[in-house]
């Protein structure tokens, strides 16, 4: 076996301890927990990264720090997006590293002012978006996102295209 690494090492320039140490580098995962008695109750973090890749649960409109959600639609979406937000920085990211979104919206009716306030924020960002309304856990809780991130997104030479049938 080692004759066999060896001989790896050699073909790609490499001392056999480089080839161990760039082979068998650990993945880094980090998970985020608030606080939440949801977290602890259904055994989930708020947030875990994978190396770069950022995964985010369904996060609602609760203020972290009166524990409340806003009755009006326009703050708790805000609210959502400041919560989600916070996370992000936990793992040294933001919301401009979004490249994934999927918002959950508790009544139809409520889609142009959730994607009012969404697009006002997201601006710019452009992630790929799904949208849909399943019942939610509480009709208090109008709107919820998730969203998958890669920590230094906001950072990359993007190109736009646009396509047309």
């Amino acid at each position: 076996m080692y004759s066999e690494q060896a001989t790896i090492a050699h073909l790609l320039g490499l001392g056999i301890h480089q080839l161990f140490t760039e082979t068998y580098t650990m993945t880094s995962i980090v998970k985020v927990k608030t606080g939440s008695k949801f977290e602890e109750l259904g055994s989930y973090s708020r947030l875990v990264a994978v190396d770069n890749l950022i995964f985010m649960s369904n996060t609602a409109g609760r203020n972290p720090r009166t524990k409340l959600i806003p009755t009006d639609l326009r703050e708790q979406t805000l609210q959502v997006l400041s919560n989600i937000e916070s996370a992000l920085a936990s793992v040294d990211a933001c919301l401009a590293d979004i490249v994934a979104a999927r918002v959950f919206i508790q009544f139809p009716e409520d889609v142009d002012i959730i994607m009012q306030v969404y697009g006002e924020k997201m601006r710019g960002i452009n992630p790929t978006l799904t949208m849909t309304s399943p019942p939610l856990g509480s009709p208090e809780y109008r709107v919820e996102i998730e969203v998958t991130a890669y920590r230094g997104a906001s950072k990359a030479d993007i190109r736009t295209l646009t396509i047309t049938p």
